[in-house]
């Protein structure tokens, strides 16, 4: 009983879950089965802490506490062996993080942008060469892995087969690239044919169907979860500790700077100030409300877009709603130039979004329009000169995601210029929602220690 409560946390937000609005949900995750006396393996140094702190004797059974025996210098001889193209250098703390997971059979990495955590992949798919499932979040990152793997000399066409809706499920190559969406309909014999999983993005391995995918590979022993950044609940922490391993920061975002190895950082803060009346009426509004005001202000959208046909270089533009912001803000901005202006959204096909994704790379300058669902999470386009976040938000993983889209580095880029876009609708000593969210954002950038500058427009 001490443990399951122990191991008993309420889910971030659940107040707002239907399940538990309608009562069929106390809003409690349980990590500890009390009818099995079962916990997640990733959780053995939680149940060490726990008896530590209680005076209880732990003892190991069937090996669980066994490790591999696997030097730094075997590492580095194996990374040798691979043969690399010449323009991917070897990192220190790519080795460290391969030895590693070699050494513990299972990893959760918080790997920043930059950090080359699909080479990191790439050697554990060498390694060990059995029949591995790699999880994506979206078409985008199935494609672009498949892309990733070519580049560093490997047969992708020969050895690894994509799934995804619409595709063949079966296949007899050793590896297959699955979205998460198509994994989650399999049953559970389809499953055992793996012998390693990796999860790439694995935050997003919060969702129900992700741990549900986890759990059918109840065989695989080997698993290791990758992921730019990790939410701060603790909760969706251990979720995730417990499905891949306890989490390891293979290097921070502000080392690989100083390092040169990412672009420099700009942040500018644009917080647009309305009427009066404007602001007695929405500084209380409901969310929804809200949201419709600030994305349906002809305004605040003709800034955004001006903004984005001022800047030089190439300009991502990101948004929530397809519909009531996305489809205006691109159809705007398309009527008032004539600079190579791309949309991406979910509704776009997924290998035209990879050829998006990979002809801005060739231009000098250029406008994209994408949804923060498709392009803010791993997607590659080193050579992003500039972000606008249009649409407000309280996650600071979508926020580092979305900034991680413009930190590589090319030879025509160095800095990365980030808009925050913030709406003030206080009154008062009322302050409306976004408002909020954006001095949580704030918060962010000084822990980061990302050096940004405030602005304000009058709208």
């Amino acid at each position: 009983m001490e443990i399951q409560e122990y191991f008993t946390f309420f889910v971030p937000g659940y107040r707002f879950m239907p399940a538990y609005r309608n009562k069929m949900w106390d809003g409690k995750i349980r990590l500890f089965n009390a009818r099995t006396s079962l916990i997640y393996k990733g959780l053995i140094a939680e149940i060490e802490s726990f008896c530590k702190t209680r005076d209880y004797t732990c003892l190991y059974n069937d090996g669980l506490d066994k490790t591999e025996s696997f030097s730094l210098e075997e590492a580095r001889n194996f990374y040798v062996s691979l043969n690399f193209p010449e323009k991917f250098e070897q990192r220190e703390f790519q080795i460290e993080s391969f030895a590693h997971c070699v050494r513990n059979r299972r990893a959760l990495f918080v790997s920043p942008t930059g950090s080359g955590k699909s080479l990191m992949i790439y050697m554990l798919l060498r390694y060990y060469s059995c029949k591995t499932l790699i999880i994506v979040d979206s078409i985008n990152l199935l494609l672009q892995m498949f892309s990733d793997f070519r580049d560093y000399g490997y047969d992708s066409d020969s050895n690894v087969h994509i799934v995804f809706s619409g595709s063949e499920k079966t296949s007899t190559k050793p590896i297959m690239v699955s979205t998460w969406q198509s994994a989650a309909r399999q049953p559970k014999s389809w499953f055992d044919q793996f012998d390693m999983v990796i999860g790439d993005e694995a935050h997003k391995f919060k969702a129900k169907e992700l741990t549900k995918i986890m759990e059918n590979l109840d065989k695989v022993s080997l698993r290791f979860g990758f992921t730019g950044s990790l939410d701060s609940s603790s909760t969706n922490k251990l979720v995730l500790q417990g499905l891949f391993g306890p989490h390891r920061q293979i290097v921070t975002t502000k080392q690989l700077q100083d390092q040169g190895t990412l672009a420099e950082l700009s942040i500018k803060c644009i917080t647009f100030d309305y009427s009066d009346e404007e602001k007695k009426q929405y500084c209380k509004a409901v969310w929804r409300d809200e949201i419709d005001f600030i994305f349906s202000h002809k305004k605040r959208n003709d800034f955004i877009c001006n903004l984005a046909l001022s800047l030089d270089g190439n300009t991502l533009v990101l948004f929530k709603r397809i519909e009531t912001h996305g489809d205006i803000l691109y159809n705007m901005i398309k009527s008032r130039t004539s600079l190579p202006v791309y949309y991406v959204s979910g509704k776009i096909k997924g290998t035209e979004r990879e050829w998006i994704r990979k002809i801005v790379n060739t231009h000098d300058r250029s406008i994209t329009v994408a949804s923060t669902g498709v392009f803010s999470t791993g997607t590659n386009i080193p050579n992003i000169h500039n972000i606008i976040s249009t649409a407000p938000t309280k996650s600071q993983i979508l926020v580092l995601q979305s900034i991680g889209r413009g930190l590589r580095k090319t030879d025509k880029k160095q800095v990365c210029t980030f808009f925050d876009l913030a709406d003030n609708l206080q009154w008062k000593s009322k302050l409306n929602h976004t408002l909020k969210h954006f001095m949580g954002r704030v918060k962010l950038y000084i822990n980061q220690k990302f050096t940004y500058k405030l602005y304000k427009v009058r709208l």
